[in-house]
């Protein structure tokens, strides 16, 4: 498969892209908005082979403060109106004006963002991976799964959000627990290279953008809050996420519950990243989605 890498030139620095296929022109190029804030694209790669599969072009990037796009300083950028201005920017600047989105965990919450504040032109779908529509009803759920832990791990927890010291080493090894339980992937030998690749990870914009935590909401994004307009989206929408991911069976259900026009698909063995985890069949499922609405709603 054509792989083509490259950098387009955003707020005084550079956002890298990668191109995975070629746009025959028959269908829709799959875009893809990665987590964190302040992950990478990385993980993504693991959709390589539907350019192969389904004969499409796949467009990943790394949002300005991580992965190759990673930046010192420049805090005031680390918002939702910086990173979707640079989606939009990227689009312009490679032509995508007709496409299909998916945005995993963060990214999901642009893309929501993106469809009701911006309202663009040219999404034949979205598709909302393991993300959510309200940072609320996201902490109250993640302080649900946190009752099911030892006495030891909440309380370690507890002190941690009370006095906001992080590094201390119990909430760290509770921390540990929680994310392995809800978020995954499982890394070892036998991982795909992408996964197990030495990154630059966005510490600073996702301490900026979202918290200290997954569970503490308290940056930038805090107010994010989405569910009540989610009915204005009428483009399709897929909803999967994995049993025991962060983005719990209630989060996405009440997504589902408020979009006319989605559909939900729930990963049975998966956590944060069904594309992984259950790799075969979510990649099965998008492609079944893709084709059927490969059009410009």
């Amino acid at each position: 498969m054509k792989i083509r890498e490259g950098y387009m030139p955003f707020k005084n620095h550079k956002t890298y892209y990668r191109i995975v296929g070629e746009n025959k022109g028959k269908k829709k190029p799959l875009v893809l908005l990665h987590g964190g804030p302040g992950s990478t694209h990385n993980y993504f790669e693991v959709f390589d082979k539907i350019a192969d599969l389904d004969d499409r072009m796949l467009i990943m990037y790394d949002q300005i403060g991580c992965g190759n796009s990673y930046m010192e300083g420049d805090e005031k950028y680390f918002n939702a109106d910086t990173w979707i201005k640079e989606l939009i920017a990227l689009r312009d600047h490679l032509g995508l004006d007709e496409i299909h989105l998916l945005g995993q965990s963060w990214g999901g919450m642009q893309a929501i963002w993106y469809a009701l504040e911006y309202q663009p032109k040219g999404i034949s779908s979205y598709i909302f991976s393991s993300t959510l529509s309200s940072a609320k009803q996201w902490e109250e759920e993640q302080h649900r799964r946190i009752s099911y832990m030892t006495k030891e791990h909440q309380e370690a927890l507890k002190i941690a959000l009370e006095t906001g010291n992080y590094d201390n080493p119990a909430y760290l090894e509770a921390l540990d627990v929680f994310m392995m339980n809800h978020c995954g992937p499982t890394i070892n030998d036998d991982s795909p290279e992408c996964l197990t690749r030495k990154k630059v990870a966005g510490k600073k914009s996702y301490v900026v953008g979202w918290g200290p935590n997954e569970f503490t909401p308290t940056s930038t994004l805090s107010g994010y809050e989405f569910t009540d307009r989610l009915h204005e989206i009428k483009e399709p929408c897929l909803i999967t996420n994995g049993q025991r991911d962060l983005c719990s069976p209630l989060i996405a259900k009440t997504m589902y519950d408020n979009i006319s026009n989605a559909e939900w698909e729930l990963f049975q063995f998966s956590r944060h990243m069904p594309f992984v985890e259950e790799n075969d069949k979510y990649i099965r499922v998008l492609i079944e989605w893709l084709n059927k609405n490969d059009y410009v709603y």
